[in-house]
């Protein structure tokens, strides 16, 4: 881009800098062209997390962090975080703002658009030309790309999750840092988190982080149908991921769901097995690096769509993997 650079809006947790910001950082650093990547970071940070944050920004090749510190920042508020957004983008001069595209991205990059009366573009996978900028974005649960182009003064976008790998800059930085007190009105913090509370720990954190996910739909057949499947599941190293439908009988706990309403995942390899692959359900999975399917429907859009398919019923196919996969480990 011929523009003064890119601004990130970096989401944090207990190690640092998230998985899909640094996705974010990455796509923003190519986006760049050269020009610099300037991170956002809104609220009080502890000083574990800010020991972790510094270092990952330096090999995602951030030029600055621009801190923002305010009072009423201490809870997350969408309005709040979004005017500090767009008090870096005067404060840096960018020509384009970016988040990941979490729930909590997309609502701040939204509030940002409007404050900067341009349009956003959601889940966006891919961008070309300059001058206008032209992105790819996923839409109708990502099904279809949709061509968008961003020609006002400042491009505003989030960046979908999983649309490829976070990686090192080939000069990592030092990055400089900032802090800033953003100018916020009452307004800005009249809808804002007011009090949190621990939960049962987030079991589909590991289905999102899984490099291996072995995929259960109806054709299990039953809450009973799954032992073949967890089996395989822990032979190849991997996580279970299943569909909505079986949740929805109960076979199998939500945190297990795979697609719009429950996890995206990103594996190097996918195998699922029954799952006839509905739109709801092919926008959590269709960013595995390979899918092997196993289905008895040759024309199920799962099969359709995978890399690979065997064609079968999945209660004969996968116990005899198992038994190939123990029989090559006991040589």
């Amino acid at each position: 881009m011929t523009a003064a650079g890119v601004g990130v809006l970096v989401e944090t947790d207990g190690h640092g800098a998230t998985l899909v910001s640094r996705e974010a950082l990455t796509f923003a650093r190519e986006l760049a062209g050269g020009q610099p990547v300037h991170a956002v970071v809104v609220g009080p940070l502890d000083a574990d997390v800010e020991d972790a944050l510094l270092p990952q920004l330096g090999e995602q090749g951030v030029a600055m962090l621009h801190h923002a510190t305010a009072d009423g920042l201490g809870a997350y508020s969408a309005a709040a975080w979004a005017a500090a957004a767009v008090d870096v983008v005067t404060r840096a001069s960018v020509r384009a703002l970016l988040a990941a595209g979490t729930p909590r991205g997309n609502e701040v990059m939204a509030h940002a658009a409007v404050r900067l009366g341009v349009a956003m573009a959601a889940n966006v996978v891919a961008a070309d030309g300059v001058d206008p900028l032209v992105v790819s974005r996923q839409v109708v649960g990502g099904t279809v790309l949709e061509e968008m182009r961003l020609d006002d003064a400042v491009a505003v976008l989030s960046v979908a999750g999983h649309a490829l790998d976070p990686a090192p800059a080939a000069s990592p930085t030092e990055p400089e840092v900032t802090a800033f007190t953003p100018t916020l009105s009452e307004a800005d913090l009249v809808a804002r988190v007011v009090r949190t509370e621990v939960g049962a720990p987030d079991e589909s954190a590991a289905l999102g982080s899984a490099r291996v996910v072995v995929g259960a739909g109806r054709g299990a057949g039953s809450a009973d149908g799954f032992k073949d499947l967890v089996s395989l599941t822990e032979l190849l190293g991997g996580v279970l991921g299943v569909s909505r439908v079986v949740t929805s009988l109960g076979w199998r706990p939500h945190h297990e769901q795979v697609g719009q309403t429950g996890s995206r995942i990103a594996p190097d390899i996918y195998i699922p097995c029954g799952i006839s692959g509905a739109i709801q359900h092919w926008a959590g999975c269709s960013s595995a690096k390979t899918i092997l399917a196993i289905n008895t429907d040759p024309e199920a859009p799962m099969v359709t769509r995978a890399h690979y398919a065997v064609i079968g019923d999945l209660h004969e196919i996968v116990p005899a993997i198992n038994d190939e996969i123990l029989r090559r480990r006991r040589g």
